[in-house]
């Protein structure tokens, strides 16, 4: 029951309609009377969006118009419990499937009207946020995702006349990146927005200069006062807002030249835009955790090729209290293990850098040559290169058999400007491989034993469809690929992923993207990987580039896990997919899984890997490749 803010009247759902009833009528014994008459099946009032205004006179609330149910029908093969399969469905909706249509409605509770309220600046959501009344009950906002997200209004309903108005347009010829901006560095969620003073100020967060930045609205009049923040660096994210002091604390990447663009720093500004004070300086990836008082804060900070230092500092001028502790990678050099170097060079346009990681076998010789891996996740929603110190579990596993193992984020994946970013946009084939192909080069052409006419690429989810991509779309460098539970196909995909990414309506670009599409062009050999029971990416997805595979008469491994879900292939898919680098790349034939291991520190042997031969590997970790 959704109850009023003096606690007289609670609203409910019944038949498809709003109704209303005292509390103290004794609670659902009391069928209520309606407040609005217009609901059905397929035009219903949802209970979840019902909002009273604060000053419990009014009520709003979506009215929704379902969209296509869509379903995704599974068979598993090999249930637990019983020996015949199962059959079952999911709701899942795909790139150009009909969306819910929530329409906002406003009554008054006293005397039951509703007011008509103006839609035309909302004509075709994918989708409208949640409803949120001023404190002063003058108004209602919403936040409105236009279908494509090349669109997104914040707007405001007046409580009197229904009429409204946008505070914040944001527009966009490629996207908006609506998703709300959280913390971590994978994440490139660019929406933000902070209302003052009930709604007569608001701060908003916005790429509309090229990179991401802060922005303070006047909330009446729908103007921009100012740009907060500004500059060739990127706000990853807003930690608070002190409404009193105004002052906003943040996240950003990119301030420092030079520098690894996408290490994180924590700042503060004022919201005139003077003041701008930094919390972090150390050469690193930082993690800040505040004191309850908020007079002290530590912070922590690494990279790949540096442990953690910890260090306790005052707040009122950031000055060192005391290091608290500084990590002791000893032990761990001594098994052998090295840092991963951190390595950048020139992507398309000859100027931006691209960064990645080459990580080496513990016994590596300078002297011989070494055929490439590259770990991929491409998908735009963020950047994935590892910043902290780490083992590198997954990649150190397979550089222990004789191979160096990569990781790039190119041009179309987050954190970095707009138009790094844009790359992806409608093509998200791309996935960066002319930036990352240019960098495996400057790669070799500094070390000679680094072997790019040996080069494989694998991962899992939009780095499946990467890594086929590589063999589809590049086989004159990638000449091997493992690629694990791909969203081969942008149509058959959830429809948020690649709508955002590919736009809508559906155009060609899906199909000129589409491994399943391109898959006759296949030029070197493919390893397929999926779950039967993916409940993330339709699994079909994989089984339709199989099909197009075997009509062009192509030859190709295929691997399906029963009852798994969305998966790199576990256990079993590591193991699969470390004897398909040795055979292609190496040209070497692995030995029966139930022989002598062969492996152990210091010597890159193909055999059976076990948890002891590599001190520093955990078994559940084997082959964890960072696709999500």
């Amino acid at each position: 029951m959704c109850v009023s803010f003096d606690g007289k009247t609670e609203a409910f759902i019944q038949n498809f309609n709003i109704y209303l009833r005292p509390t103290a009528a004794g609670g659902r014994g009391n069928e209520g009377t309606p407040l609005s008459w217009d609901g059905s099946e397929g035009n219903y009032y949802t209970f979840n969006s019902i909002q009273w205004s604060p000053d419990s006179t009014k009520i709003a609330a979506y009215r929704r118009r379902p969209g296509y149910q869509r379903m995704v029908n599974y068979v598993q093969s090999s249930p637990s419990d019983q020996l015949q399969p199962k059959s079952s469905s999911m709701y899942y909706q795909k790139p150009g499937d009909v969306v819910n249509l929530d329409q906002p409605e406003l009554f008054d509770v006293a005397s039951k009207k509703a007011t008509v309220v103006d839609d035309a600046l909302f004509p075709n959501p994918y989708s409208n946020g949640a409803l949120q009344w001023r404190h002063d009950s003058r108004a209602f906002t919403f936040e409105y995702n236009q279908r494509g997200h090349q669109l997104y209004r914040v707007i405001e309903v007046d409580a009197s006349t229904g009429k409204a108005r946008a505070v914040i347009e944001e527009a966009s010829k490629t996207f908006v990146d609506y998703r709300t901006a959280t913390p971590g560095l994978s994440d490139s969620g660019r929406q933000y927005r902070h209302d003052l003073d009930d709604g007569k100020e608001v701060i908003w967060m916005s790429e509309r200069d090229g990179w991401s930045h802060l922005y303070l609205y006047d909330g009446v009049t729908g103007k921009v006062k100012s740009q907060i923040t500004k500059g060739n660096w990127t706000v990853h994210n807003v930690d608070r807002v002190d409404d009193a002091a105004r002052q906003i604390y943040f996240w950003a990447n990119g301030m420092d030249a030079g520098k690894d663009p996408y290490f994180l720093n924590y700042f503060r500004i004022n919201i005139d835009g003077t003041g701008l004070t930094r919390y972090t300086r150390g050469d690193g990836q930082h993690s800040v955790a505040w004191s309850p008082d908020r007079q002290y804060y530590v912070d922590t900070y690494s990279r790949v090729d540096m442990p953690p230092v910890s260090e306790l500092r005052k707040a009122s001028d950031q000055s060192l209290v005391m290091t608290l502790e500084k990590g002791d990678a000893t032990d761990l050099f001594a098994t052998g293990w090295r840092v991963p170097e951190v390595f950048t060079a020139k992507a398309r346009d000859g100027t931006t850098d691209i960064w990645g990681i080459i990580v080496r076998p513990t016994n590596f010789d300078p002297a011989k040559k070494y055929p490439v891996i590259e770990n991929i996740y491409a998908g735009p929603q963020g950047s994935f290169v590892p910043k902290t110190f780490s083992t590198q579990t997954g990649m150190q596993t397979l550089a222990e058999l004789g191979f160096i193992v990569v990781q790039i984020d190119g041009m179309g994946t987050g954190n970095r400007s707009k138009a790094f970013h844009d790359v992806a946009w409608k093509n998200l084939g791309d996935a960066g491989f002319p930036d990352r192909i240019l960098w495996h080069k400057a790669v070799a052409a500094r070390y000679p034993y680094y072997d790019i006419t040996r080069v494989g690429i694998y991962g899992t989810s939009a780095g499946g469809q990467n890594s086929a991509g590589a063999v589809i779309f590049h086989p004159e460098f990638y000449k091997a690929a493992a690629s694990s539970a791909g969203c081969h196909d942008n149509r058959m995909d959830k429809i948020w992923w690649n709508e955002q990414w590919m736009g809508w309506p559906i155009g060609p670009e899906y199909v000129a993207s589409s491994n399943m599409e391109n898959a006759a062009k296949l030029g070197g050999a493919l390893m397929l990987i999926v779950g039967e029971m993916d409940n993330n990416v339709d699994p079909s997805s994989t089984l339709q580039v199989v099909n197009k595979l075997i009509l062009a008469n192509k030859n190709f491994d295929l691997l399906v896990i029963p009852n798994a879900l969305h998966t790199n292939g576990g256990p079993y898919g590591d193991h699969k997919r470390f004897d398909f680098f040795v055979s292609h790349l190496q040209g070497r034939m692995p030995p029966p899984w139930d022989a002598a291991p062969t492996t152990s520190p210091g010597m890159s042997g193909v055999g059976v890997l076990e948890e002891d031969a590599l001190p520093w590997v955990a078994a559940e970790n084997w082959g964890a490749d960072g696709g999500a």
